[in-house]
């Protein structure tokens, strides 16, 4: 579902206008961004977003087999909640 149909559904189960809905989704977007800097986030019953730091390792380059040293790196970590796994997996 793209951002489009998913205004449009939200559209047709709240009979908010179109243009608040874009609003809507536009903000919780940019509160995320910030937020998820500082701590994780969670949209109730769908997802947790959290930074992660990893740490540096030894890797393995799988063409040739030679180790590689891998980088230190802060990624994020999304993490489906057991409420939307239990309904979609009805």
């Amino acid at each position: 579902m793209k951002k489009k149909e998913l205004v449009e559904a939200i559209v047709a189960k709240t009979e908010m206008a179109k243009k608040d809905v874009i609003t809507v989704l536009e903000t919780m977007t940019e509160v995320v961004k910030s937020t998820v800097t500082k701590e994780a986030v969670e949209i109730p019953g769908v997802v947790k977003i959290e930074k992660k730091h990893r740490a540096a390792r030894m890797g393995r380059n799988p063409m040739t087999g030679e180790s590689i040293s891998i980088p230190a790196k802060t990624v994020l970590k999304a993490r489906v909640l057991k409420k939307l796994k239990d309904a979609v997996m009805k």
